[in-house]
């Protein structure tokens, strides 16, 4: 088997957003000619059946990232891709220590890809290892010969949390909207609450962490039953089910908030709901906000760093509301279920993060191709 031309190294294939726009940018290679690996330190996850047709799916079996290290070094010196991409910053570090094991044998182009606020995520994190990952990441990230930034929020935090020259930052969105969002938007969707005539159903999606800030939905929900018949429905699993649980319940919103967990398909959900909301604390470019614009479904997003101001082009595609704030959430909610954008609007805006002109830029920034297709 000839070696592959990109290797895109991650944790897992679990459901997350950046494991969801890595398998895009895998399809989009993949379309344009290019052999392309998909490297994982534990090839497990509910996105295993979404690996594209053709793409070499690599398991190191480690039951951690940093367990992957040597496996992935001899990976690299044994099949020399010509180069590697590393998306999540643990396993941007790996792929820098695992290149340097590999030695010059395995030559080869290095880029990580930093999807989220580095500083934000740092002082978020309750385990010592994530608070170090700014300090390791400034002292390692410059060893990569490209450094990938999602959205100028992301590029302009690595400048001042890393001190990184922002000459050596490349900004390119993710690859989010593609022909698998088209077909599984319109599957059927057994869920007694989307039935005609049922009140309008709100959505969020996101692990159930922290950073998403689903409490301060709850609460904007809250403040809207009174006066309004409407349903929320949270996708998603993760640590704080329980405590979000018990808010819903102490909220006396049972009857009105569904927590049904994790779907493979959360478009068909966005394409039924009345409005989506993202209340996310912190973000790098909330892939989720993009889908359900995509879908044609109206949106409302906190303006959190970093991304959906991007998006949403400074308030022009949906309402900005400050992150934590419930009273302008939901005063935000209010005003856009009164008067929506239409479907229309918000699909053009959608479609330049499409799988196919995203893939060409990031082709291009890698030395994978001549120029970055002019649409994008």
């Amino acid at each position: 088997m000839p070696p592959p031309t990109l290797a895109i190294f991650l944790p897992s294939l679990a459901g997350g957003g950046a494991e969801r726009m890595m398998l895009n940018l895998a399809a989009g290679a993949l379309a344009e000619g290019l052999a392309v690996a998909l490297v994982c330190a534990d090839a497990r996850g509910p996105y295993v059946p979404e690996v594209p047709k053709g793409c070499r799916l690599v398991d190191l079996k480690a039951r951690r990232v940093s367990l992957a290290l040597p496996k992935l070094a001899a990976w690299l010196r044994r099949e020399r891709p010509r180069v590697l991409l590393a998306a999540m910053d643990h396993a941007n570090l790996v792929a820098i220590w695992a290149r340097v094991l590999a030695g010059a044998d395995a030559r080869m182009r290095l880029a990580v890809s930093v999807r989220s606020q580095l500083s934000m995520a740092a002082a978020n994190e309750p385990h010592l290892r994530g608070r170090l990952l700014p300090r390791l990441a400034r002292w390692f990230y410059s060893q990569a010969d490209d450094v990938i930034a999602v959205s100028q929020g992301v590029a302009d935090d690595l400048v001042q949390c890393l001190g990184l020259d922002d000459a050596r930052i490349t900004v390119i969105p993710n690859p989010v909207v593609g022909e698998q969002l088209e077909t599984l938007a319109p599957a059927p969707l057994a869920y007694p609450w989307f039935a005609p005539e049922a009140p309008p159903v709100l959505l969020a999606a996101g692990r159930l962490t922290r950073q998403k800030d689903f409490p301060t939905l709850l609460r904007a929900f809250a403040r809207l039953v009174p006066r309004r018949d409407l349903r929320l429905v949270i996708l998603g699993e993760g640590p704080d089910r329980g405590a979000l649980t018990a808010e819903v319940d102490g909220l006396g919103l049972a009857e009105r908030v569904a927590l049904p967990g994790f779907d493979d398909n959360p478009f068909r959900w966005m394409a039924r709901a009345r409005l989506f909301v993202l209340s996310s604390a912190w973000e790098g470019l909330p892939g989720v906000l993009i889908q359900a614009m995509a879908c044609g479904t109206p949106v409302v997003s906190t303006d959190c760093p970093s991304g959906p101001r991007e998006i949403l082009d400074e308030g022009r595609f949906g309402p900005l509301v400050p992150v934590g704030d419930a009273q302008a959430l939901a005063a935000a909610i209010e005003q856009t279920l009164d008067a929506p954008l239409p479907a229309a609007t918000l699909r053009e805006r959608a479609a330049q993060y499409r799988i196919a002109p995203v893939t060409r830029r990031y082709l291009a920034a890698l030395g994978l191709a001549a120029e970055p297709d002019a649409a994008a």
